[in-house]
């Protein structure tokens, strides 16, 4: 075996080690750029910039044609109407999200259990999984009527909401449950955990970010469940909300009225959407990819 020369002249069967340690490579990454900044910016100033043309172009349109209030009215009327009105949509908007709530707690409850079960018995899934789908598929301008019949109003136009919330949060939690690795279901097994102990230290933590997606979507279908049960019931004479008062505007020809409880509903949607995306990140921003930044 040929030996190796050291830098002495010395010859040994051992490879020498170098004169000087390897320097580690401690070079810092590269600095944020001025295009990394305007994306983390852009996120939130370009859909503003862009809602904000949209308004100055309604506001254009109804100017430049002078156009009549009951045709068309200016984004600076629809304000201020909001504004003079408030004592009368406020009262609806209250009652709006209270259904809206209340509907999307019973859907995360309930969705929550049934995809628990499912989870454990292959055999009740099987039998009761298409009739949520069916639930889920069936429009719910179609079943407000019934609901109206067989239930109060206000039971009714709960139910219609739930009806489409609930299926979001099933599907999500019950994908989310039966998505656990398989390796880690083999360590659990050969730990020896009980059935207990791997729903609740692994399957459960393995269906969160689901769960949580699953959220997000069923509390924008929540609201338009129940505005559009609002509006079925509302022409029975029983509603209050901001459908309601939509249905009610359209009849008296009140169209700054009308646009200004549109614009309370989207703003409802906007904050539900935001309030569940942040309740979603704030679960998720430790441990999972979809909510930690990124350098």
């Amino acid at each position: 075996m040929a030996e190796r020369l050291l830098p002495d002249g010395a010859s040994e069967g051992l490879i020498a080690p170098p004169p000087f340690p390897a320097k580690p490579d401690t070079a810092p990454g590269p600095a944020p750029g001025p295009a990394r900044t305007w994306l983390a910016h852009g996120r939130w100033l370009l859909p503003v910039a862009v809602l904000a043309l949209a308004v100055l172009g309604w506001d254009l349109v109804v100017r430049l044609n002078a156009l009549p209030p009951y045709i068309l009215p200016g984004p600076g009327l629809v304000v201020s109407t909001l504004i003079k009105d408030w004592a009368v949509l406020s009262g609806s908007l209250l009652v709006t999200l209270r259904i809206t709530a209340l509907a999307l707690a019973t859907a995360v409850i309930g969705g929550g259990v049934l995809a628990l079960v499912f989870a454990a018995s292959r055999l009740v899934e099987l039998s009761l999984f298409p009739i949520a789908v069916i639930l889920q598929v069936t429009p719910v301008v179609a079943i407000a009527p019934l609901m109206l019949i067989y239930l109060e109003p206000g039971t009714a136009v709960l139910t219609c909401a739930f009806i489409v919330a609930f299926f979001p949060i099933l599907s999500n939690t019950a994908l989310g449950l039966n998505s656990v690795d398989p390796n880690l279901q083999d360590l659990f097994a050969l730990s020896g955990a009980s059935r207990w102990q791997s729903l609740i230290l692994l399957r459960l933590p393995a269906a969160l970010p689901y769960f949580l997606g699953g959220l997000r979507i069923a509390g924008g279908l929540a609201l338009i469940g129940a505005i559009v049960a609002e509006i079925a019931a509302g022409s029975a004479g029983q509603g209050s909300g901001l459908a309601f008062r939509v249905v009610e505007s359209g009849y008296r020809l009140n169209i700054p009225r009308m646009f200004a409880a549109l614009l309370l509903i989207s703003l409802t949607g906007i904050l539900i959407h935001t309030v569940l995306s942040l309740v979603s990140w704030l679960a998720l921003r430790r441990w999972h990819d979809s909510a930690v930044t990124r350098q």
